[in-house]
């Protein structure tokens, strides 16, 4: 990290965004993204230049100090310009998931008591004015892509330009204004309010400071080794998320990340390959996808490829195993892992755009252990760090010290407590500010000066902290024989014929049960490999073959657990878990309790001696509509 830039009165983002520009000005370029396939260019100098016209144009249309601004849009330098712009004027962004319904960007707007929204496009800005009559505190609706708006006529809505230009002309009237905003900013100022997962409930706004996002971030970037000017970061991951105000926002701005934003969400793999990051983000999620990619393009590559890669992979993963028991490696292992780096893994790392990436995370969920085993034997170290919007960043595993089971060690600036029941408590010194109109909540999270995470673990005797599941998903069955559904449902995850599972059980309930999501995509191949007719993702989902498929997936997962933990019977539901039917959070959890009250009849029917029954599903279609799928699906035994 530039000394430079590490100063103590650099304590905000917007003093920092200064600071660049006056020293790099349109030396060094600070954001790029692919537009109509030409990567366009903004230094410092751009980057700050449209913050403070923005600000300005803003504070000239009523935005002041304390007041919010929410953004719905992708990963844009725009989305970059107006969180900037509101900060530097004294007020607090507020993101919004781009997947969100109108009735839910209502809820973020009334909560969060934003008086400006910035929207993407003509889909965000519908959405906006489809709930305007219902927020008397919204007063202006800023876009910043007119296509499909020319015809909109709302005396609210302005374009982003117009805003910038009329921010251009207020600063010639009053050219000491901007500087004196900046100045006003202090560490404790809320920066920005990321709104919880909803797992449990309706989200919670938590208030990150410009403390959690100057220092934190300050301090994170040293300690992991990507303080240095310039590193390559594609941001797509949604900035409405802490991970990306961290890494994408505070990162670029703090450690001096060259942020790159795709052109689109589909190209995102693309641009990942041409980009080369050196810095990477997925979250669980994605990673579960890549491997499932990866182990479905080597189903169907040519029979040589599929050899090579088998012998190489084994090879590779005693290494690994070696690597992560910090056992050192012969001179033969060395020049095995070169060949197999050099035949088969160097065009494997270039294909999923990883052949630069020296600083990998993952977070948001659990994490298999088989898919960071795997990725370290391809020479990837994923670092599955512990944190959350409201604690900050925990624990992360150090280089050359990754365990697939463990979230790392402490950081040095948090402290960890094990409670007497298993709990994980938190001391650190980048805490969130509290929840946003909700005190109660607030202090309910607090005991004895510690942040109670909620969730159940240990530390292990090599001082790493090893995360186990929720603390309220932890399930019991009859006989108090306890089980973690969450230990199964990532080691499920790694197949990739299953996209996703959600295990059952409970205290008046013998053994475990599972729902299964196949994986539409790789077990289609396999269908259309194995000459199995199908028409639907139901019809495929039921397939005697396809129930083999997932059964002998499920038989693999449970020979890594104690006998009473063992899935007994399953079913392949007839439908994916969606989002917008509220069984997955925006970041892709499942909320768990939702999901079982909702398939309760289902579940039961596992408990009981049936082997078929219909059911009865609503589902809500891309465009709202709604709809109900009635099927029948099997109730399969895991012999």
């Amino acid at each position: 990290m530039d000394g430079r830039f590490g100063r103590s009165d650099l304590d905000t983002l917007p003093k920092l965004l200064r600071e660049r520009a006056n020293i790099l000005g349109d030396k060094v370029t600070a954001m790029r993204v692919k537009d109509r396939g030409v990567w366009q260019k903004y230094s410092w100098k751009d980057y700050y230049d449209k913050a403070r016209d923005l600000c300005l144009g803003m504070v000239k249309l009523g935005f002041g100090k304390g007041d919010k601004i929410s953004i719905i849009g992708e990963n844009k330098p725009e989305w970059f310009w107006a969180e900037l712009a509101a900060q530097c004027a004294g007020g607090i962004a507020v993101g919004i998931y781009t997947d969100c319904q109108a009735a839910e960007v209502k809820y973020f707007l009334e909560h969060s008591e934003s008086s400006f929204v910035v929207a993407h496009d003509q889909e965000q800005v519908d959405k906006v004015l489809q709930i305007r009559h219902e927020l008397p505190l919204l007063r202006k609706i800023i876009y910043w892509d007119p296509k499909g708006l020319w015809g909109y006529d709302h005396p609210d809505l302005v374009s982003m330009d117009q805003v910038m230009e009329e921010g251009r002309r207020f600063g010639t009237d009053h050219p000491e204004l901007f500087d004196n905003l900046v100045d006003q900013g202090t560490p404790d100022d809320i920066a920005v309010i990321c709104y919880s997962s909803g797992t449990t409930g309706l989200p919670k706004g938590a208030m990150l400071s410009q403390r959690w996002l100057v220092e934190g971030i300050r301090d994170w970037a040293r300690v992991d080794g990507w303080d240095k000017e310039g590193l390559e970061y594609l941001s797509f991951i949604p900035p409405a998320w802490a991970t990306e105000q961290a890494l994408g926002i505070a990162g670029g701005l703090v450690a001096g990340l060259r942020v790159n934003f795709p052109e689109e969400p589909e190209t995102v793999q693309a641009n990942i390959r041409e980009i080369g990051p050196v810095v990477f983000f997925y979250g669980a999620r994605l990673w579960e996808n890549v491997n499932s990619v990866v182990q479905a393009r080597i189903i169907d590559s040519t029979w040589l490829r599929r050899l090579l890669y088998k012998k190489f992979l084994a090879v590779a993963l005693k290494i690994a195993d070696q690597k992560i028991d910090r056992k050192p490696l012969g001179s033969w292992q060395r020049l095995q892992a070169w060949l197999a780096h050099h035949a088969v893994f160097r065009a494997l790392r270039d294909r999923l755009g990883l052949s630069r990436a020296d600083v990998v995370y993952s977070a948001g969920g659990a994490l298999s252990p088989d898919i960071v085993r795997f990725f370290l034997a391809i020479g990837i170290e994923i670092k599955l760090f512990y944190a959350s919007t409201e604690m900050g960043v925990i624990s992360i595993p150090r280089r050359g010290r990754i365990h697939p089971d463990t979230s790392g060690t402490p950081m040095p600036w948090a402290e960890v407590l094990i409670a007497e029941d298993g709990e994980i408590r938190i001391k650190n010194r980048y805490m969130y500010s509290g929840y946003y109109r909700d005190p109660d909540a607030t202090r309910a999270k607090l005991k004895d000066g510690f942040y109670c995470s909620g969730d159940f673990g240990y530390i292990n005797d090599d001082g790493q902290l090893i995360v186990i599941d929720r603390m309220e998903d932890l399930k019991t069955l009859s006989g108090g024989r306890k089980f973690s559904p969450q230990y199964s449902e990532v080691r499920l995850r790694f197949s990739p014929y299953i996209k996703d599972a959600i295990v059952v059980g409970s205290e008046d309930r013998d053994y475990v049960t599972s729902l299964i999501n196949i994986d539409l995509n790789n077990v289609g191949r396999y269908a259309e490999a194995n000459h199995i007719p199908y028409t639907t993702f139901t019809d495929l989902s039921q397939k005697p073959q396809v129930i083999n498929l997932v059964r002998e997936e499920i038989r693999r997962v449970n020979r890594t657990l104690p006998e009473h933990a063992r899935i007994r019977r399953f079913v392949n539901l007839h439908k994916e878990f969606d989002a917008d039917e509220a069984e997955l959070t925006r970041t892709r959890k499942l909320r768990r309790t939702f999901v079982e009250d909702r398939y309760k009849d289902l579940i039961q029917a596992l408990y009981n001696d049936l082997e078929e029954i219909a059911v009865e599903a609503h589902v809500t279609y891309r465009d709202g509509r709604r709809g109900v799928i009635r099927t029948s699906i099997h109730v399969n035994a895991v012999v």
